[in-house]
C-alpha cells in the first residue's frame, strides 16, 4: 500500500490551488471592470440620451353618433366591429311625420306664391285706377280754366264755374285717394319680385327645415373606421343627441406617453421616438415623434383633484402625458386599438426643441363632409315650386 507522503504526485496537486485561486482573484475584478466599463459607455452614449416608459397607451377620436331630430328608429345598418366609411347609412328613423310636415310646408309654399302674385296683380290695378283719377283731374283743372275765361266774357253763369269747381275737389280727392292706395300697394311689393318676397321667403325657409328634418332621419356615419359601444335597439325611441354608437377611425391614432416629472426635463417637440406593443412583440418597432406635452399633470384635470392642505401631506411623482405621433403607413401595416399599451423609447439626443407647442401640430384637420349638401336638393325643390305656382 503506497503513502501519500512516498506518492510523488501529492505534491504537483496542492501545488496548483493556490495558482487557481490566485488567478481567479485576478480575473473576477478585471471581469466586473470590464462589465462596469461597458456600462458606463453605453449609459454615457446611449441610455443617458433617452427616456422610457411603459406607462402609455395608445389613443384615438372615439366618435360618437347621434340622432339630430327626435324618432324611433326602424333599422340598423352597422354592428360592433364592422368597418364603415363616411356617409355610409347607419340608422334609420320613422319617417312618417316628417313626410306629412313636408307636404304641409310645400302646401304653404304654394300658397304664399299665389298671394302674393295677388299682391303684384292688386298694385299693378291700383296703378292703372290711380292714372285713371290723375285723368280725372287733369280734365276737371282744364274746366274750371276754360270756365274762368268763360265767365269773364259773359258767355256763362258763375253758377256753371262753380259746379266746374265742385267737380276739380271731387277729382282731386278721388286722384289723392288712389295715391295713397297705390302706395299702399307697392309697401308690400317694392324692391321685391314674387321668389324674394318676405312672405314666400317665410314659406321657403319651411320648406327646407321641413326636408332637412326628413333627411336627418336617415343617421350616416360621420367618419370612416370601425364601429364600436352600439347600445342603439330597432324600436327604441331616441331623442336629438341621443348617443347611438361610435365610430374610430384606426387610421389616426397617436399615443399619449405618461413621464415622470423627473424625465420631462429633456423632452422635446420633434425628438424620434421608438414603440412596441405586446400585440406584435419585438419583432415590429414603430417610429414615432413626440408632438407636445399636456398642459398639466393627469392627476390635475381629475374630477376630483388631489388636496394637499393637510399635515400629512407625501410626496407623489407626477406624470405628465406626452402625445407622440406615428407613422400612418405602419399603422396601415400593422394596426393597432385604442387602448393599447405601449412601451414608449424617445431619443432626447437633440434637444434644441420647445418643450411646449405654440402652434399647432396637426397635419390632419377633423371634419365631415356628410351635412355640406343637406340643403342642395332642398333648394331645388323650393325653385320648382315657385315656378309651378307663378
Amino acid at each position: 500500500m503506497a503513502h501519500p507522503e512516498n506518492d510523488p504526485e501529492a505534491p504537483t496537486a496542492k501545488s496548483h490551488q493556490p495558482r487557481k485561486r490566485q488567478l481567479l482573484n485576478i480575473v473576477i475584478p478585471v471581469g466586473v471592470a470590464i462589465a462596469s466599463a461597458i456600462v458606463a459607455v453605453f449609459w454615457y452614449g446611449a441610455a443617458r440620451n433617452q427616456e422610457t416608459t411603459e406607462d402609455a397607451y395608445v389613443e384615438g377620436n372615439i366618435v360618437q353618433v347621434t340622432p339630430q331630430i327626435s324618432g324611433v328608429v326602424t333599422a340598423i345598418g352597422a354592428d360592433n366591429t364592422d368597418y364603415i366609411a363616411e356617409g355610409q347609412v347607419l340608422v334609420h328613423l320613422n319617417d312618417v311625420d316628417a313626410q306629412l310636415s313636408l307636404a304641409r310646408a310645400q302646401a304653404a309654399l304654394a300658397r304664399a306664391v299665389r298671394q302674393v302674385r295677388g299682391q303684384f296683380a292688386a298694385a299693378s290695378q291700383t296703378k292703372a285706377n290711380r292714372d285713371l283719377k290723375a285723368a280725372d283731374l287733369n280734365k276737371a283743372q282744364a274746366d274750371v280754366m276754360r270756365r274762368k275765361a268763360l265767365v269773364a266774357s259773359g258767355a256763362i253763369s258763375g253758377e256753371e264755374l262753380h259746379h266746374a269747381e265742385d267737380a276739380l275737389v271731387v277729382a282731386k280727392a278721388a286722384f289723392e285717394a288712389a295715391e295713397q292706395q297705390l302706395v299702399g300697394s307697392r309697401a308690400q311689393i317694392d324692391g321685391t319680385k314674387v321668389s324674394s318676397h318676405p312672405d314666400v321667403m317665410s314659406a321657403a325657409t319651411q320648406v327646407r327645415d321641413a326636408y332637412v328634418a326628413l333627411q336627418r332621419t336617415t343617421i350616416r356615419a360621420p367618419v370612416s373606421g370601425v364601429v364600436t359601444k352600439r347600445s342603439v335597439q330597432v324600436g327604441q325611441r331616441v331623442n336629438a343627441g341621443t348617443a347611438l354608437m361610435s365610430v374610430v377611425p384606426l387610421d389616426h391614432l397617436w399615443v399619449s406617453a405618461n413621464f415622470k416629472e423627473s424625465q420631462l426635463r429633456h423632452i422635446r417637440i420633434g425628438q424620434p421616438v421608438a414603440l412596441i406593443t405586446d400585440v406584435y412583440g419585438r419583432e415590429i418597432e414603430y417610429q414615432g415623434v413626440v408632438v407636445g406635452q399636456d398642459a398639466g399633470t393627469g392627476s390635475a384635470f381629475a374630477l376630483l383633484p388631489a388636496q394637499n392642505a393637510t399635515g400629512n401631506w407625501i410626496k407623489v411623482v407626477q406624470r405628465v402625458p406626452v402625445r407622440i405621433a406615428l407613422d400612418s403607413s405602419q399603422i396601415a401595416a400593422h394596426p393597432l386599438r385604442v387602448g393599447l399599451s405601449m412601451k414608449v423609447i424617445v431619443n432626447t439626443t437633440k434637444r434644441d426643441g420647445r418643450a411646449v407647442a405654440k402652434k399647432g401640430h396637426s397635419p390632419q384637420s377633423y371634419k365631415t363632409d356628410i351635412f355640406a349638401n343637406e340643403l342642395a336638393n332642398a333648394d331645388e325643390m323650393v325653385d320648382k315650386l315657385i315656378q309651378a305656382n307663378l
